[in-house]
């Protein structure tokens, strides 16, 4: 510290001995520095020992007197403490928004991955329906439920049992409007029917009479034997494009499996005797088969004229097997408006349209 206020000494004598020149002052400043500075001081302005002992002895109590002065310095804490508590607050305020940024993250990610839950739910969902569709179309159709109106009537047929295609895709279907067709000498249907038991049954499409064997009919050299007979509302069959009000199918198997069907178109007037006695014996409910303890005779069922159309189509309800032989009768039967009310009230439509001819040849008696 002596050495330091002796150099600044020495350089405030250099300083005022050299104003006038600045160039001289700096060369005496710069050898100054290298030499102690004592030696740097001109002889005209060197201080004597005396003096420079009390200079120093000046400087030593301005030291010693400095602690002194030393308690004013605490007003440096007070502003450190203000900044401290500004850093803190700081602190806490980061603290808190990397809080709030954080949870608002944490809910984003969670509702993030609520989302992709949900999300993966409803394709796993999606992919299991697409499967079962899939699997659905793929498999067998076994249906056996049809009818005559709404999803399981004549137009979806095919679609209910895959033995039922030809519904659709067959070319030789019935029933078909009968015209145009061809007058020819037609053999005429040999007919050996007697009165026989029976059974009859409402099936849920009409009613179904079932009769005993040993009534046939031949026909192109070919014997078929009757089956069964039931009804339909209105007629199946037209010609030239008039129906009738209801229609009889008298159902025949030949021996090795062929099917022929003779139609008895019906129309209001007098009553109908066979008619009657089935009415008279119908089962009081559906599914239930009855056999009453009478005969009937299937000869009862046709017309007085036998000229007919004939043409090859298959059945009129599922599984609408080809290759039927039809015979329609062009002289229809009568039966009562009562009696023909009787089976509205049961069936009040139990007809499949008329299907396309495909240029089918029809003929028919002369």
């Amino acid at each position: 510290m002596r050495n330091l206020i002796a150099l600044f000494a020495c350089c405030c004598v250099a300083m005022s001995a050299s104003a006038n020149d600045p160039a001289a002052a700096a060369a005496k400043l710069a050898a100054s520095i290298s030499k102690p500075a004592s030696a740097s001081m001109p002889a005209s302005t060197r201080t004597s020992p005396d003096a420079l002992k009390k200079l120093v002895a000046a400087a030593d109590a301005k030291a010693t007197a400095a602690p002194a002065a030393a308690p004013a310095a605490p007003a440096a804490p007070a502003s450190s403490e203000k900044d401290d508590e500004a850093e803190v607050a700081l602190s806490a305020r980061i603290a808190e928004r990397l809080a709030e940024l954080r949870e608002r993250q944490q809910t984003r990610a969670t509702a993030a991955a609520r989302a992709k839950k949900a999300a993966d739910a409803r394709r796993r969902q999606e992919e299991q329906a697409a499967a079962a569709v899939a699997i659905a179309a793929a498999a067998p159709k076994r249906g056996t439920a049809w009818s005559y109106e709404g999803e399981l009537g004549p137009a979806n047929w095919s679609k209910i049992n895959d033995g039922w295609a030809k519904c659709a895709t067959g070319n030789r279907q019935s029933p078909i409007d009968l015209r145009d067709g061809i007058k020819v000498n037609l053999e005429q249907i040999s007919f050996d029917y007697h009165p026989s038991s029976f059974s009859e049954i409402n099936n849920g499409h009409t009613i179904q009479v079932e009769v005993g064997s040993g009534n046939f009919i031949t026909v192109g050299n070919q014997t078929y034997e009757l089956q069964q007979f039931h009804f339909h509302r209105p007629s199946e069959e037209k010609i030239n494009g008039k129906g009738t009000e209801m229609v009889m199918h008298m159902v025949h198997r030949s021996a090795d499996g062929k099917i022929a069907i003779v139609a008895v178109l019906l129309e209001r007037g007098q009553p109908h005797g066979l008619m009657q006695t089935i009415w008279d014996n119908l089962p009081l409910e559906r599914n239930e088969t009855v056999s009453p303890a009478i005969v009937i005779d299937p000869m009862d069922a046709l017309p007085d004229k036998r000229e007919y159309f004939t043409y090859m189509g298959s059945l009129s309800e599922p599984p609408c097997t080809e290759g039927v032989l039809w015979m329609v009768f062009k002289q229809p039967r009568q039966a009562s408006p009562a009696q023909m009310a009787l089976f509205s009230r049961l069936y009040p439509l139990n007809a499949r349209p008329v299907q396309s001819t495909g240029g089918r040849m029809i003929k028919e008696s002369n």
